[in-house]
């Protein structure tokens, strides 16, 4: 009986319990609504949030891209300035150096020309070896002068190679076979050009020698040089190793 009484106390505390429980829950549940609601509206605003940081890094990541970019543009547009300014200088300097090459140009044909005609005086007045070559590259420099085809700049070329021709023959010993008239006679002999100091000739036998003398413009026959002029001529043709040489030497020059 005792037993019984007890079970239906404990059913009777349970459904006290229960219902109590259900009553309560019954209030709480708009309270737990709310608190959903706001769980979910704080989960959205974090979910903005975290939208708006992530937009904030990648413009600003993008902000130091373009500064850097913009930075690097600079310092191009500084140098590209500066080539510039010195390209429109160089223009300058061009335009200045057309001006005056344009004077120059019109001053290199009388210029020349006057070179010419002094090498010309000079050739004529100088010792006559190598004539017949040396007035052929005058003949040659000439014709180059009055042909309207051939550059200001080879023309200056031209005369300047045979100003330094003429220099180089007296700077050196040479010897050549040519004819010359003695006592009214041709005779095949060997030329010794000794630079501008003498030229001097000896017959092919080797028994005649002689100087050539610029006062009388005429060959003038030398005894007791003929093995000094021998030599001289050997050593020209590289026959003979160069050594001193005892020569005689027109009163009227060389």
């Amino acid at each position: 009986m005792f037993s019984k009484t007890v079970k239906k106390l404990k059913i009777t505390v349970f459904i006290i319990v229960f219902s109590f429980s259900g009553a309560l829950f019954a209030q709480l549940q708009p309270v737990l609504q709310v608190n959903d609601e706001r769980t979910e509206r704080a989960a959205t605003s974090q979910t903005t949030i975290d939208g708006f940081q992530d937009k904030t890094d990648k413009l600003s990541a993008e902000y130091k891209i373009v500064s850097k970019q913009i930075e690097g543009l600079k310092v191009y547009n500084a140098q590209k300035r500066k080539q510039i300014k010195r390209q429109v200088e160089r223009m300058e300097e061009i335009e200045t150096t057309m001006k005056d090459a344009s004077v120059l140009q019109r001053q290199i044909p009388p210029l020349a020309q006057r070179m010419l005609e002094g090498l010309e005086q000079f050739v004529a007045l100088d010792t006559p070896f190598y004539i017949d070559e040396r007035m052929e590259r005058l003949d040659i420099v000439r014709s180059s002068l009055s042909n309207p085809k051939i550059t200001a700049s080879e023309q200056v070329r031209q005369i300047l190679e045979a100003y330094n021709i003429e220099a180089e023959y007296g700077r050196k010993i040479s010897s050549y076979e040519d004819t010359i008239v003695i006592d009214g006679k041709e005779m095949v002999v060997n030329v010794l050009v000794v630079g501008r100091i003498g030229m001097f000739y000896q017959t092919k036998d080797e028994q005649q020698s002689g100087v050539w003398n610029n006062e009388t413009n005429d060959w003038e026959e030398v005894s007791g040089y003929r093995t000094a002029i021998r030599d001289g001529i050997r050593m020209a043709k590289k026959l003979a190793p160069t050594d001193m040489l005892l020569l005689p030497v027109s009163k009227g020059g060389a």
